[in-house]
């Protein structure tokens, strides 16, 4: 969805021909799988960041605009609502000490961001939603002025038929109806991108579904919406209701919703591809004049634009990607499961433990995905965003015995998973200093019990206690988390409750 796209309406002659050119594109993919036209391996990662603004009173900005402006740097961008920003890391290749390379870079483009966001009263808050938000913030007028967020908006809106309906039960429970995908906004998260080879992109998918829960579980940085406190990760059920484009009868149909964990293992990547376009009707059918196949006929590499653009509008997870990179093709798995936040070094520390983790799983012989039911990974997704670091999940039992049973999250990575991510991580390359680090930052939130979630939970009900508003609490909590946010060392050192204003460094 990072394409430019130009508003304007479709009719069923568009809609006919755009079916057709996807079903080009997918045969042209089948095709350059088939006569090995993809890169090799270059151990290449990336990460973007979506972020929020926010005044010194903790309560977004709808700047992003002008706060993008005065930044004037092609590493930010818009995102969906005028309080949002993304900004997008380049490409590393995995290896040496490239975690500290990329903790320093992304210090260094945030605190540039939050110096330009100052000028204009607001500042930059890394957090998977921003606990001030409230419903009159998330409407239609305060998405931001881009032409492929008014168009997409207005065709889940028509495809839909209807208002969207929340309801999130959790600590609390919300219910509200919005008239537009502008609650989809507040979620803002970290993706992380891997190129793989097609001979091992299954192998990686197929890890990076089963990890999932874990990394939700100590990564959990979302337990509040609308004032409500919520599952300890809110975002993907937010995120599923806000761009649901079923109406009641048809979710009860089992159709299913475009923002989607899966539902089987697979075994290459073309069948995630033939599923988006099995199961998902086009919502942007923008036709572009390439010729596909007559690209590939010529010996060329097509890009497979209609693809890429339907690929955009499903929201799985852990998504495939499609790209061209100095003329070669190349496939990326897109990982959306974190929240942004709570430090650039808990962000990081997020990083390692993912890559480290995924490359070790998918080299196992036998590999976790033959042990452990979809049925159940998808489970353990669910329980881990309800429950984040307190979350109990189903893993396959050690040994012989075979069969899944029941362990503590924080346990199953302390014991098992952390040693994988090091494993992982050392095949890489990564050096053992940048393995230590960032993968004991996990190891000390397990130890703790604590995430960005928690200490937001915890801090709020200390500030109620303390007599504030449940307003006054959630204010007081975001400014706090905005403090050492700054300061920078990772939340699970972070002194819970409120304290004196933290003297921001820089």
């Amino acid at each position: 969805m990072g394409e430019k796209v130009a508003a304007g309406t479709f009719d069923l002659a568009d809609r006919h021909r755009y079916r057709d050119k996807l079903r080009e594109c997918l045969t042209g993919l089948e095709r350059m799988l088939k006569e090995e036209r993809f890169d090799r391996p270059k151990n290449l990662m990336g990460m973007e960041i979506e972020l929020n603004l926010a005044g010194p009173d903790g309560l977004p900005r709808m700047l992003n605009a002008q706060v993008l402006e005065r930044i004037a740097s092609r590493d930010f961008q818009t995102e969906l609502g005028m309080f949002n920003l993304e900004v997008n890391i380049a490409p590393h290749r995995l290896g040496g000490r490239v975690l500290d390379r990329l903790a320093e870079e992304l210090r260094t483009g945030l605190n540039y961001a939050h110096r330009k966001a100052n000028e204009l009263a607001a500042g930059i808050v890394m957090i998977g939603i921003l606990p001030t938000l409230n419903d009159a913030d998330l409407v239609s007028a305060n998405l931001s002025d881009v032409d492929r967020y008014a168009l997409l908006n207005d065709q889940i809106v028509a495809a839909r038929g209807e208002h969207f309906a929340l309801d999130i039960q959790g600590v609390e429970r919300l219910t509200c109806t919005s008239t537009s995908i502008a609650p989809e906004a507040a979620c803002t998260s970290v993706q992380l991108h891997l190129q793989v080879t097609p001979a091992r992109f299954a192998d990686v998918w197929n890890a990076a579904q089963a990890v999932a829960a874990a990394q939700i579980a100590v990564g959990a940085n979302a337990p509040f919406l609308f004032g409500r406190e919520l599952w300890r990760e809110s975002r993907p059920p937010l995120f599923l209701q806000s761009t649901d484009t079923r109406p009641p009868e048809l979710q009860v149909q089992g159709v299913r919703p475009r923002t989607w964990f899966g539902e089987r293992w697979i075994s290459k990547p073309l069948e995630l591809f033939e599923e988006n376009l099995r199961y998902f009707p086009a919502l942007l059918p923008l036709l572009e004049e390439e010729d596909p196949l007559g690209v590939l006929d010529a010996g060329g590499v097509p890009r497979l634009g209609e693809l890429v653009l339907h690929n955009g509008t499903v929201y799985r997870w852990n998504r495939p990607v499609y790209g061209i990179a100095d003329g070669v093709p190349h496939l990326r798995v897109e990982n959306r499961v974190l929240p942004a936040g709570p430090t650039v070094t808990d962000v990081i520390a997020n990083a390692a433990f993912y890559y480290g983790l995924v490359r070790a799983l998918a080299e196992e012989a036998r590999p976790v995905w033959t042990r452990l039911p979809f049925e159940a990974a998808a489970r353990n997704f669910d329980v881990a965003c309800r429950h984040g670091i307190d979350a109990r999940l189903q893993w396959p039992r050690r040994g012989r015995l075979g069969g899944t049973t029941e362990v503590a999250a924080v346990n199953l990575v302390r014991d098992e998973l952390l040693p994988l991510a090091a494993a992982g991580l050392d095949a890489w390359g990564v050096e053992a200093a940048d393995r230590d680090l960032y993968l004991g930052v996990i190891e000390e939130r397990c130890r703790r019990r604590v995430n960005g979630a928690s200490w937001q939970a915890t801090t709020y009900h200390r500030a109620l206690d303390g007599g504030m508003s449940r307003e006054q609490a959630l204010a007081a909590t975001t400014k706090r988390y905005s403090e050492l946010m700054h300061r920078g060392e990772p939340v699970h050192t972070w002194p819970v409750g409120l304290r004196e204003p933290v003297v921001r460094l820089g």
